[in-house]
């Protein structure tokens, strides 16, 4: 089922999450190429359908450099900058027996060279359900040095929180000053969490990994709209069949299996932008809300955090 909603007001949408830097977008999966690059045709049909801006995370260093050069080709393509806390060895990698500060700087140096372009710090948190890439310990240490960097910038923070709720918010709180707005991506947690988190003056990222449980929906609904942001992490977190929320959705777009691929068509479990739609056909059911009415909330909200203007 194709849900045409062109016919009807247009809605003003942004992506706050896609990794578009990731291999997938240029058809290569697990080392291997399966399809044609399609970049550019998911960048068409996310403006077909109604975003106006994508924010391309940056992962690490190399991530958020690739992402300022995809996002200076493009006026409506915007980045963070950060490391991931799972990725967070690299800053003592690049100059081993260091404090990690040759990568903080040139962190720093990647968002004082492009501004306007670099619109919040991140992709930087906690995740204790993945230390096999990174210890507690190194997690933490740059994830303060990230917060600092957003003090230094005055820029809002791109946040990941997995496992990790009671650490993440102390260490938010013993470094207020460094807070100059935020989202936590990709939410999954509790109800409590999500209230502690609005409390704090975040908002709350949403996409497919949001809407996976019963649990996660109930958590959905309780969160107010003026708190919301909408995203898709793509190529990862879509909405599968397998979620409670796959009820919700109404819009379906045509899909191929990567090896069958054809262009125009959507990749079969390759998220992309576009169906940032679909998150919020889910919300707004959820709310009990017309789907233009949050949209225009969320976009507002979006606008607020990044200080764009409206």
């Amino acid at each position: 089922r194709v849900n045409n909603r062109m016919a009807g007001p247009r809605l003003r949408l942004i992506d706050i999450g896609a990794n578009l830097t990731d291999l997938m977008f240029h058809g290569i999966y697990n080392g291997r190429q399966s399809h044609t690059s399609d970049i550019d045709g998911v960048l068409q049909r996310a403006y077909n359908s109604g975003i106006e801006k994508i924010i391309i995370t940056g992962g690490n260093l190399t991530d958020s450099r690739e992402a300022l050069q995809q996002a200076a080709a493009d006026e409506r393509l915007y980045a963070t900058v950060g490391c991931h806390p799972t990725r967070c060895l690299e800053f003592e990698q690049q100059q081993p027996g260091s404090s990690g500060e040759g990568y903080f700087q040139d962190l720093l140096s990647l968002i004082t060279s492009n501004p306007g372009k670099v619109v919040a710090v991140g992709e930087c948190g906690l995740d204790y359900d993945r230390l096999q890439f990174c210890p507690k310990e190194v997690q933490v240490k740059y994830f303060e040095r990230q917060l600092l960097l957003a003090e230094k910038t005055r820029l809002p923070l791109f946040l990941h929180c997995r496992n990790s709720f009671g650490d993440f918010m102390g260490i938010m709180k013993r470094n207020r000053a460094a807070f100059n707005g935020g989202v936590m991506h990709s939410f999954d947690g509790t109800l409590e969490e999500a209230r502690e988190a609005v409390n704090f003056g975040l908002y709350i990222g949403l996409n497919g990994c949001s809407l996976k449980s019963a649990q996660n929906l109930d958590v959905v609904k309780s969160i107010p709209i003026g708190s919301m942001l909408l995203e898709t992490d793509a190529p990862w977190c879509e909405i599968r069949p397998s979620h409670a929320s796959a009820s919700l959705v109404s819009t379906h777009f045509p899909c191929r299996n990567r090896d069958k691929w054809e262009p125009g068509m959507s990749v079969k479990g390759r998220n992309e932008p576009r169906n940032i739609l679909q998150v919020l056909e889910v919300v707004a059911s959820l709310k009990g809300m017309d789907q233009g009415d949050l949209a225009e909330q969320v976009y507002k909200n979006t606008c607020t955090l990044f200080r764009w203007t409206l």
